[in-house]
């Protein structure tokens, strides 16, 4: 079994929202907290930068070769990364101090998916409890029209979809199942909720797919990657030499590289690598994230 090599020990209290540029060979991921950092690292030079952002971001998704759709606690912003300019596009949840967003991605016709949760820092950035389900799954169309999809969520996690685009898949993860709805693409409408997969190693984080249609699963407190075939069964398990694992994105030239993102770890089994960027090589390829294409006008 392949195991996982340390790209870069980057310290992340919450390292999450990665997405890959195969076009520039670009990764980018977060750092959550109050004022998150939002990295970048090119696998070609090796180079690697990192930029400030003054609020709580979440996700991210590529809308163009310089700018990013940055998702945050009070909702859709395009950052520009030549100019560094952050500018807010779309308010959501913006008056509600006790939520946040967490983890989203877009769907093949740009649309944004993301969710939101209660927040879990205080001003300090330590962490608070989850006790309510109060956050929501939230469709924006590429126009800016926000639709409530799903309330009552604890903490939203995995947004894929299958790679004919017909499935979405998507979980709570204090629930701990992985979701399948039927996905009407043209009109971006889930249907047929069902339960997907289940795993009994820690709780179900971020997620990607590969094309074979097969779900990779992060599995935060759970030390490993799940490979979920298209049936829902368990096919492979891929240790991580860390605890929290909290989400991943296929890269590289061919797309057979799974770069993760893992958290900080406050439990008596910290490791020195806690909050890494891993790679795992890998012999089968995934699927490239799609782009925004969100009106910024």
């Amino acid at each position: 079994m392949k195991k996982a090599e340390l790209l870069y020990k980057c310290n992340n209290k919450l390292g999450e929202g990665i997405t890959f540029s195969k076009k520039d060979q670009n990764l980018f991921w977060l750092d959550i907290d109050n004022i998150t950092k939002l990295y970048k690292f090119n696998l070609i030079t090796e180079k690697k930068d990192y930029f400030e952002i003054p609020e709580i971001v979440t996700a991210t998704s590529i809308k163009s070769k310089d700018e990013l759709v940055l998702i945050s606690n009070k909702g859709v912003n395009i950052f520009n990364i030549k100019n560094k300019k952050y500018s807010r596009i779309l308010n959501i949840e913006d008056k509600i101090e006790h939520t946040r967003s967490n983890d989203g991605a877009c769907d093949a016709m740009g649309r944004i998916w993301f969710g939101t949760m209660q927040n879990n820092f205080d001003e300090e950035g330590n962490d608070i409890p989850i006790n309510d389900h109060i956050g929501k799954l939230y469709k924006v169309d590429n126009n800016k029209k926000i639709t409530i999809v799903e309330s009552g969520l604890g903490i939203p996690n995995t947004f894929v979809w299958s790679p004919d685009n017909t499935k979405f898949y998507f979980t709570d993860t204090l629930d701990g199942n992985i979701l399948k709805y039927e996905y009407e693409l043209q009109e971006g409408k889930i249907s047929n909720k069902q339960n997907f997969a289940k795993f009994d190693r820690g709780f179900p984080d971020g997620s990607t797919i590969d094309t074979d249609g097969c779900i990779w699963n992060c599995r935060y407190g759970g030390s490993c990657i799940v490979r979920f075939d298209p049936n829902g069964n368990v096919d492979q398990v891929f240790e991580m030499p860390v605890k929290n694992i909290t989400n991943c994105i296929f890269g590289g030239n061919d797309m057979k590289t799974l770069f993760i993102t893992t958290a900080h770890n406050n439990g008596n089994d910290q490791h020195e690598l806690d909050g890494s960027v891993f790679a795992l090589n890998l012999n089968y390829e995934g699927l490239e994230d799609h782009q925004s294409k969100i009106e910024i006008q």
